[in-house]
């Protein structure tokens, strides 16, 4: 069980957990956590259209102001101006909160190339695009053709010239560590 002894937002004096003392960096990592939170109800309030979604909310606090990145996502697609949009609404409702009295600096950004894939939204949305998804133990590359709430199926490519053949695999979400939409140029 989680005993506070004495604390305010500025030091951890004394922090304990089950009879060890946390280190102060994991009390500033747990108040980032409901930081990013907060932020997420508020984004999530300004969101204009049902076809857009939050993927996720960093806070980072290192030198100089907090950064504040928030990924947005759609079901059809994000705008340029969808980001700029959010952004507005969002910093008018945060410069009023109590939890970010000192400067920062706010993101809004849709989720780039090197993102992995963390919703099952994002699986649904890219239905038909190649990915690759890294497993614990292994990697594995195909067409996603179907999601549901437990699993995703790929179209595996196996063997060589008149071997080929496409294999349907199933994946459990619980078995992937991360995915990755790949980009084709042909």
């Amino acid at each position: 069980m989680l005993e506070q002894k004495r604390f305010t937002f500025a030091k951890v004096s004394e922090y304990t957990f089950g009879g060890d003392k946390l280190v102060p960096s994991l009390f500033i990592d747990i108040f980032q956590m409901e930081i990013a939170d907060e932020i997420r109800k508020i984004a999530e309030e300004k969101l204009s259209d049902p076809a857009q979604f939050i993927v996720d909310v960093v806070v980072t606090s290192k030198r100089g102001p907090k950064k504040i990145l928030i990924i947005l996502d759609g079901d059809t697609g994000i705008t340029i101006d969808d980001c700029a949009n959010l952004n507005r609404e969002l910093s008018k409702e945060l410069d009023g909160l109590a939890q970010l009295q000192e400067s920062y600096f706010l993101e809004v950004s849709t989720p780039g190339l090197d993102q992995p894939l963390k919703l099952k939204r994002q699986y649904k949305k890219n239905i038909g695009r190649r990915l690759n998804v890294k497993l614990a133990d292994k990697a594995m590359e195909g067409k996603l053709i179907g999601v549901t709430d437990d699993r995703i199926t790929i179209e595996q490519e196996t063997g060589i010239g008149k071997q080929k053949q496409v294999v349907p695999r199933e994946i459990e979400f619980s078995e992937i560590d991360k995915s990755f939409v790949l980009v084709s140029f042909k």
